[in-house]
C-alpha cells in the first residue's frame, strides 16, 4: 500500500508520495521558488524510524538559487503528537519554526551543520528528514516545559 500526502504547490493540490519532497536542484530557475506542503499523519507514518507518528504541519519552503549554492528557508507551523517523558501519555505539541539550509552541488554527499553537499551527478535534495528534524526535535525537547504532565495516580500536574 503506497503512503500518500497532499502537496499544495502554488495554487493547486495533487495526491503524491514522499517523492514530492525531493527537489531537483538543476531544474530550479534563477529566481526564488516557493513550495508549500500540508503534512499529516501519513507523512509521519511513512518515515521509517521516526519518533513522532502523528501531526499536522504546514511547511512553506522558499528556495533561492545563488551563484554556487541554494538557500532553503523553511517555515513550519502546526502540531505534532509526542509522548510525554514522565507519564508516557500522548500529548499534542504546537510547533512553529523557521530554519535555514544551504545546499551546494559537489562530488559526494555530505552534511555539516546547516550545509549540505549533494552529488552533482544526481542534483536531488530530499527534504523529508530536514523537515522532520527541523521541527520535531524542538517539540520533543520542550514538551514537559511547555505543558505540565499529569501524574495519573494523584491527578495533579507534575512540574
Amino acid at each position: 500500500m503506497e503512503k500518500s500526502l497532499y502537496l499544495c504547490t502554488l495554487n493547486y493540490v495533487i495526491m503524491c508520495s514522499l517523492e514530492s519532497l525531493k527537489v531537483d536542484l538543476r531544474g530550479l530557475k534563477d529566481e526564488v521558488t516557493t513550495l508549500d506542503f500540508n503534512l499529516d499523519d501519513t507523512y509521519f507514518e511513512a518515515l521509517d524510524g521516526a519518533d513522532v507518528k502523528q501531526g499536522s504541519l504546514h511547511v512553506s519552503v522558499s528556495i533561492r538559487k545563488a551563484t554556487g549554492f541554494f538557500e532553503f528557508q523553511f517555515h513550519t507551523a502546526g502540531t505534532v503528537t509526542v509522548t510525554c517523558d514522565r507519564c508516557l501519555d500522548d500529548m499534542e505539541q504546537p510547533v512553529e519554526t523557521d530554519n535555514r539550509l544551504i545546499v551546494k552541488l559537489g562530488s559526494d554527499y555530505s552534511e555539516e551543520d546547516d550545509l549540505v553537499v549533494v552529488p552533482e551527478n544526481e542534483g536531488i535534495l530530499d527534504m523529508t528528514w530536514f523537515i522532520y528534524d527541523g521541527n520535531t526535535h524542538q517539540a520533543c525537547a520542550c514538551t514537559w516545559q511547555v505543558q505540565p504532565c499529569h501524574d495519573e495516580s494523584s491527578g495533579r500536574a507534575v512540574s
